[in-house]
């Protein structure tokens, strides 16, 4: 997870008295307002519910904080934030993601209600859902899968993602997580023409023989390749095509997928055109991420396609960059706000930087990651899941109240809040997501002539500069990579 706090906000309690809030954004978008109180009691917690290795977190102050230890303070939880985002152990536990959530919906200004949502398979189908603010986007993709009677073992294969669609275009804006309320979210990005979709979430072709065996997956694999020969992210000749739609009249699924899968970009995730480093500055280039590869395709001045793959097991750390934090003129200027840099082994010896400007860096770096996961499990022949332990933790408000929690909170638990939400939507002239810095925030504002961080060692993650993510599939490589 990609966390940011590029700033502060001032709020009042109950009680009219002020207090320091820090806006916490997470992959891009912001997620919740909390206190300096709320993420202490989140340490705590973490270091005796985890035994991994934390970063210090920033001390008390006895007296009240001036201008600049403020700001002090700031980055400090900035940079503590960023640090636990990158330790795949925290990211996936129980209580991060319900803290997450539970900080999100005590930001949530009158939306903790029921809501009908509507989530739609990749051919537009509509499946419409009678679901609580609080559930996360994990118990969602859960009812959707119980009502189109998908297997609940197979659930763990497919996520939720908000996506942008119109007659020309499909962008893949975000993928949801369990740390996460998908109506909170959608509403937050403040953006006209999304929807949410399930989708598969796996990269190894290999993981679909599980799926051929039970007749709702295999459909939507079906569907989902469809989807994509039609709107050109599998690419295919029209000879090819002509025999596809042949199998679609015929309602071939299975003979439809055994043709689609053999196809270069099956699997993949495409991204929109965007610009690239390489092979040299201002290359205007197609990414793909799929099949243990982030692959780009390069338009030359003669309208041909050079295609280059950049290996996942190769790349040694990644990052991702800000170039213009905070400019309100985002949509007067065609520059990219973000960037995603990887260190990539070129040959033997010799590693070099590459850089894709992309507003869907975060989704790349996002997508990166999980591809790691997804190796690394294999490794160790892991299998997917979605394992509950069910432990309670405890949740401290920005008013002081403490509640102990299993599972996820319920929306009756944040009634109280309401009050003091409605007190300091108030005092807000404009709204939360409206500047670039709380639109496309990410985990560091560029620098000019800025030196390279060291790559760290995988027992010292947690110690490492917050713009850094390290590859632990890049220990896999072997001769033969080379």
């Amino acid at each position: 997870m990609h966390f940011s706090v590029p700033d502060t906000q001032e709020l009042i309690d109950e009680a009219g008295n002020a207090y320091l809030g820090y806006n916490v954004h997470i992959n891009g978008l912001f997620h919740c307002t909390v206190r300096y109180k709320q993420l202490h009691n989140l340490h705590e917690q973490l270091v005796k519910d985890l035994e991994v290795p934390l970063p210090s977190f920033p001390p008390k102050k006895f007296f009240p904080l001036t201008v600049n230890q403020q700001e002090d303070r700031r980055l400090s939880l900035d940079k503590y934030i960023q640090t636990i985002g990158q330790n795949t152990s925290i990211n996936n536990s129980e209580l991060l993601n319900g803290f997450l959530l539970s900080a999100q919906l005590e930001s949530a200004v009158g939306l903790v209600e029921d809501e009908n949502v509507d989530v739609f398979l990749m051919n537009g189908l509509k499946i419409n859902l009678d679901v609580t603010v609080a559930e996360n986007s994990g118990q969602i993709l859960k009812k959707v899968c119980k009502q189109i009677k998908l297997d609940e073992k197979l659930c763990p294969y497919f996520s939720l993602f908000i996506v942008y669609q119109d007659e020309e275009n499909f962008v893949v804006l975000r993928k949801l997580q369990d740390f996460e309320s998908p109506i909170i979210t959608q509403r937050n990005m403040h953006k006209m023409g999304t929807r949410i979709v399930i989708g598969k979430w796996y990269w190894d072709a290999a993981f679909d023989f599980e799926m051929l065996n039970d007749s709702v997956a295999l459909n939507l694999l079906y569907i989902q390749a469809s989807a994509e020969v039609e709107r050109g992210w599998i690419p295919a000749t029209e000879e090819l095509k002509r025999r596809l739609n042949t199998l679609k009249e015929r309602n071939a699924k299975e003979e439809y997928l055994e043709i689609v899968r053999s196809l270069k970009y099956y699997g993949y995730i495409q991204f929109a055109p965007c610009l690239c480093d390489y092979p040299q500055a201002g290359s205007k280039v197609l990414v793909s991420i799929g099949k243990n590869e982030l692959n780009i395709r390069i338009a030359s001045s003669e309208g041909d396609q050079e295609e280059v793959g950049f290996k996942v097991t190769r790349m040694r750390c990644w990052r991702i960059t800000t170039l213009h934090e905070g400019n309100d003129k985002y949509e007067e200027t065609p520059e990219c706000s973000l960037e995603l840099s990887f260190e990539y082994l070129m040959a033997k010896d010799h590693l070099q930087w590459i850089t894709i400007s992309s507003e869907q860096a975060i989704l790349m770096s996002v997508c990166l990651q999980s591809m790691i996961d997804e190796l690394l499990l294999k490794n160790v022949g892991g299998v997917k899941n979605q394992e509950v332990t069910g432990k309670t933790w405890t949740y401290i408000t920005r008013d002081g109240y403490s509640r102990t929690v299993m599972g996820s909170p319920s929306p009756e638990s944040f009634n109280k809040n309401t009050k003091e939400n409605e007190i300091n939507a108030r005092t807000k002239t404009e709204p939360i997501i409206k500047k670039i810095t709380e639109r496309f925030s990410a985990v560091k504002v560029k620098k000019p002539n800025a030196a390279k961080s060291p790559i760290p060692n995988q027992e010292r993650r947690c110690n490492t500069d917050g713009d850094l993510l390290e590859n632990n599939a890049f220990c896999m490589i072997g001769d033969d990579d080379l």
